[in-house]
């Protein structure tokens, strides 16, 4: 692939989302139009990660403007690997929702297609500013599909989203104006270093890099995920569980070890801090009884265990956190998914009120016992790889007591999955909420594969990186040097 070819993978998907706001009232083609954009995409990502394996970064000035000058979009290893892996779940989730009914929603179709477009560009820019308006071409849409969902839903999960969302982009503004002020560019290639040497872009990086922690669910800003989440379509919450988070997180990743420069006087701040993520979101997550809310509790502490790979800086430290947020991505996309059919066909996700699916809804079931013990980090999951690299790059680094606890929270995520399971999936009786009084769910017909299928792949998906670990582990080798020497990736967009 060459480079002039990088500006299609975000055009592609804008364009179809154009075209789907022309058809959007004609629903068998949209649903089309969603699904094969999405197919391309992924083979786009698989065809991209393999360019770059055999040729290295890959860049492309867009505008053919020179470099310093261009809007630069680049694709190394570590870009490439999110893009795959992000237009994986956004086809699993379109199959979803076109299975569930919500993708007969005029606009859903187009709206999901802009949204995907602002997530490649978001991956793929070389440039922070740039950054910045790809991460809002995310949110638009992201807003609408909320609004579209409203009506049925909690009405202030949707302002708070909105909100949050709204400080979060107005820091990162403010924060890029900073370091433009400073350092009179906003090019990453250029600004190599930056922060080392000069506090000036060192004060407007580290906004960047809280406005991003805002919008990844970092604690102690964490409490309006879980507060928003849960209370759109489970079709949608898969979509921002699997894309708004990580690109916040890979975009973390990038500034820190291209404008930072991995500098070390920072990394004990943020060992602590993603330390409590892990800890408070795992421990949040055993109260709660609805499954997406349980979920989206454990969203904010494996969002702590990912960050560590940049807390651990080096090259097994970053390794095992792209490893993990690739295996996260998966997983966490896998549960809210089959939740979200078990939602869609019984009309709730409370564990009190639902039970004994093991008996009646085998595939789901099995779906979710698998993500859930990768989630845990058990063998031969994807899970267990991420988790053991996570320990092993702290345990190199000295960091003895972050090995402990990454362990010790494994264990309370192992038992709220075993909460979801015996409330949702063994136990046979239901528990009325006291205090309420709620009418015995009763369906007349079952989850259809259809609704199954997308959670129970990546289900399958995440059992194939666990047991072929060693290609995604050095793929994501590969990543994690060009993150400790970023030459290479410096020298593709600056030109030089």
């Amino acid at each position: 692939m060459t480079g002039i070819l990088l500006p299609l993978v975000v055009v592609a998907p804008m364009l179809s989302g154009v075209t789907g706001v022309l058809v959007r009232d004609r629903r068998i083609v949209s649903a089309w139009l969603l699904l094969v954009t999405s197919v391309l995409m992924l083979v786009v990502g698989i065809g991209l990660t393999a360019a770059v394996a055999r040729q290295g970064v890959i860049v492309h000035e867009v505008g053919l403007w020179p470099a310093g000058i261009a809007i630069p979009l680049v694709a190394d290893m570590f870009s490439s690997l999110m893009i795959t892996t992000s237009a994986l779940v956004i086809l699993m989730c379109a199959v979803f929702a076109v299975a569930s009914g919500e993708s007969a929603r005029p606009m859903f179709a187009p709206f999901l297609l802009i949204l995907s477009a602002g997530t490649y560009g978001a991956l793929l820019t070389g440039d922070i500013f740039n950054l910045f308006v790809f991460i809002e071409v995310m949110l638009m849409p992201s807003y609408a599909l909320l609004a579209m969902f409203e009506p049925q839903r909690e009405p202030a999960a949707g302002r708070l989203f909105l909100i949050t969302n709204l400080l979060a982009s107005m820091l990162l503004l403010c924060g890029v104006a900073l370091v433009y002020g400073s350092a009179e560019t906003t090019n990453l290639g250029v600004l190599a270093g930056a922060a080392r040497e000069s506090p000036d872009v060192a004060i407007g990086a580290g906004v960047i890099l809280v406005a991003l922690s805002l919008k990844a669910s970092v604690v102690p800003m964490h409490g309006w995920l879980a507060q928003t989440y849960p209370f759109t379509s489970p079709a949608i919450t898969a979509v921002f569980s699997g894309l708004h988070t990580k690109v916040a997180i890979y975009a973390i990743y990038r500034i820190y070890a291209v404008v930072f420069d991995g500098d070390e006087r920072f990394l004990t701040l943020l060992l602590v801090v993603m330390t409590a993520t892990m800890v408070i979101g795992v421990l949040a997550a055993l109260g709660q009884n609805r499954g997406r809310s349980i979920l989206s509790f454990h969203m904010v502490s494996q969002i702590g265990y990912i960050l560590l790979g940049v807390a651990l800086f080096g090259e097994l430290g970053l390794a095992a956190g792209i490893f993990y947020m690739i295996h996260n991505i998966v997983v966490k996309t896998s549960l809210f998914l089959t939740v979200g059919a078990v939602e869609t066909r019984y009309g709730t996700d409370d564990i009190r009120l639902v039970t004994g699916l093991a008996r009646t809804e085998s595939a789901a079931a099995i779906a979710f016992v698998v993500a859930a013990l990768s989630l845990a980090g058990l063998p031969p999951s994807s899970g267990f790889v991420a988790k053991f690299l996570i320990v092993s790059a702290a345990v190199e680094e000295h960091r003895y007591l972050v090995a402990g606890i990454a362990v010790a929270v494994s264990l309370f995520t192992l038992l709220s999955m075993m909460k979801i399971w015996n409330g949702m999936f063994w136990r046979s009786e239901r528990h009325e909420p006291e205090g309420e009084k709620n009418e015995p769910v009763r369906v007349e017909t079952r989850i259809s594969g259809a609704l199954v299928a997308p959670g129970l792949t990546l289900a399958l998906v995440t059992i194939g990186l666990g047991l072929g670990a060693q290609f995604l582990l050095s793929l994501s080798g590969t990543a994690a040097s060009g993150l400790v020497d970023t030459g290479a990736y410096v020298g593709a967009v600056t030109g030089r």
